[in-house]
């Protein structure tokens, strides 16, 4: 069984200070929550970069290659129909679908990869259960740090919060 510190600041300014320290020292799992992005949250939190676009990237190429690649079948091997003096293989007139095929199948891979890699949907997670954490979604600049019962007390890591300017410091039990 885990716990979850939670930890409120007053600005994005002392947030982002606190994230840095604490990534630098290892305390545990971070992460922040606030009402709007904030600029340099990536940064102090130390992630990789997306890999959104490379999903996208798949997914237009595939898309784009499947619908020649099904046209070209369709119209100039299963069933070729010369029409307008139109050879069967016309690439020129391939393009249309070719193109939406690759737009669609692109934005299904931007929305797949964007639930698969948040783990999306959640339908609970643990800072649910603390009340004052609502503010996170309106005036709330919130740090979690996830620990696992081996890690030193939480109450030393409370007390650096405080030090770097949380504001409240709460401590959530159970499975996160």
């Amino acid at each position: 069984m885990s716990q979850l510190v939670l930890a409120q600041f007053a600005d994005p300014d002392h947030l982002l200070a606190a994230t840095r320290k604490l990534r630098e020292a290892l305390e545990g799992a971070l992460e922040t929550y606030s009402p709007f992005p904030v600029e340099g949250g990536s940064e102090a939190l130390g992630l990789p970069r997306s890999r959104v676009p490379a999903a996208v990237l798949i997914g237009g190429l595939l898309g784009a290659g499947g619908g020649y690649a099904m046209q070209v079948f369709c119209n100039a091997v299963d069933w070729p129909i010369i029409v307008g003096n139109r050879p069967p293989h016309a690439a020129a007139s391939f393009v249309p679908i070719t193109f939406e095929l690759g737009v669609l199948c692109g934005s299904f891979g931007a929305f797949f990869s964007v639930l698969g890699f948040n783990k999306l949907p959640a339908l609970f997670h643990p800072v649910d259960r603390l009340e004052a954490f609502r503010s996170a979604t309106t005036e709330g600049f919130w740090l979690s740090v996830e620990r696992a019962p081996a890690d030193p007390p939480v109450e030393k890591l409370a007390e650096r919060l405080r030090e770097l300017g949380a504001v409240a410091v709460s401590v959530i039990e159970g499975d996160t």
